[in-house]
């Protein structure tokens, strides 16, 4: 099997889905996973912008199993080409064969072992933050129950993630000289460190908050903008924040206490840019159930379960749409996103082993 799984691996980072550019069409990497799944019921879906996806189904499954197709881009410390499979000193080396097409890999080698029932989605958006894929999936009449979502989790299932939210903010100020004793209220870049003094202080106080094996909310200040000169009052700045709360924090309440840590007469513009919510999603009153539901997923298809993870995945959008997620995979996030990244062979074989087994129904539950 292991052949099989680096043979399709090698097909897979041998095109170039890079996001950005998110260059992709409905042909490429989706003529290769067509020819891959015969018996399959097969639909592909041009969402724009570069966002396709394709749903593989076979029989009459309740389980859908995803896996985002899509790289961040190579850097100039690649030490070769990154879409050449290289596999030395058991690990496979390119450019996604970690964040995750070795999954992708996996799957198709586990449908050709199998005939039983099963259901792939294919996706090309997750590293934009531009969930069009599954957004679009999800609104539709798909009829599954379960979902397996593929990220680098050491072939242990993720029952709970931090949620994300990204946030620019504008500050204004007046334009005048600096040697005026007003500078010190009337700059938008001091009322913007300012807030950003607020702001560290309330995650500070979060940090007594647990859930799952989390703590604290995650904090980041991500990039400042604004001024001219040093002897000139700025008359604006410009913030770009992000946090990541727990299952068990509402993101709403915290962007009320984050934005009323700016007085409104030095704020301009308040926005978030992208939401993913936490894992589980929904309810916070709901959320330790949820979680439970997963585990009891995990449970039957015989994952071993692993620790909560501070990342955030798409299968919180899943979650959120009412569907029993949880996030499995080949491979470690320290390798995602670096370069020369990999996953190592015996990961390969055991995530395509352990699909292999759920396909053949296994786990003991339905498929």
């Amino acid at each position: 099997m292991l052949e099989v799984v680096l043979g399709h691996l090698e097909a897979l980072v041998g095109f170039d889905t890079r996001n950005p550019p998110r260059a992709m069409d409905t042909g490429g990497i989706f003529d290769y996973l067509r020819a891959q799944l015969p018996g399959f019921r097969i639909e592909v879906t041009d969402h724009g912008a570069g966002a396709v996806s394709m749903l593989a189904v076979r029989g009459t499954p309740r389980r859908v199993f995803n896996v985002h197709l899509d790289t961040v881009p190579d850097s100039p410390a690649w030490s070769a080409d990154p879409h050449r499979l290289r596999v030395e000193g058991g690990r496979a080396i390119g450019l996604g064969a970690c964040d995750i097409k070795g999954a992708a890999a996996g799957l198709l080698a586990a449908a050709a072992r199998t005939t039983g029932d099963a259901a792939f989605l294919f996706s090309t958006d997750e590293e934009a933050n531009d969930a069009r894929c599954i957004n679009a999936f999800l609104a539709g009449d798909h009829g599954f129950s379960e979902a397996v979502i593929a990220e680098p989790t050491g072939c242990e299932a993720v029952l709970a993630h931090r949620g994300i939210s990204s946030v620019l903010m504008r500050f204004k100020g007046s334009a005048g000289h600096a040697s005026g004793a007003d500078a010190i209220e009337a700059s938008a870049l001091h009322q913007a460190m300012r807030w950003g003094s607020r702001a560290l202080e309330l995650v500070e106080g979060e940090a007594h908050q647990r859930f799952g094996g989390l703590s604290g909310l995650r904090f980041n200040i991500g990039r400042v903008e604004g001024g001219i000169k040093a002897n000139m009052i700025a008359p604006s700045a410009e913030v770009r924040f992000g946090f990541r709360p727990l299952p068990s924090m509402s993101i709403d309440a915290l962007h009320g206490r984050l934005r009323g840590l700016a007085p409104d007469t030095a704020l301009g513009h308040y926005e978030e840019t992208f939401r993913g919510p936490p894992l589980p999603a929904g309810d916070i009153a709901d959320a330790e159930d949820r979680r439970l539901a997963a585990r009891d997923l995990a449970d039957a298809l015989g994952l071993p379960i692993g620790n909560a993870v501070d990342f955030w995945t798409e299968a919180s959008l899943f979650s959120a749409a009412g569907l029993t997620a949880l996030v499995y995979g080949p491979g470690d996030i320290a390798q995602a996103h670096a370069a020369d990244e990999w996953v190592t062979i015996d990961q390969l074989q055991r995530y395509a082993e352990s699909i292999t087994r759920i396909l053949r129904g296994h786990d003991g539950g339905q498929q």
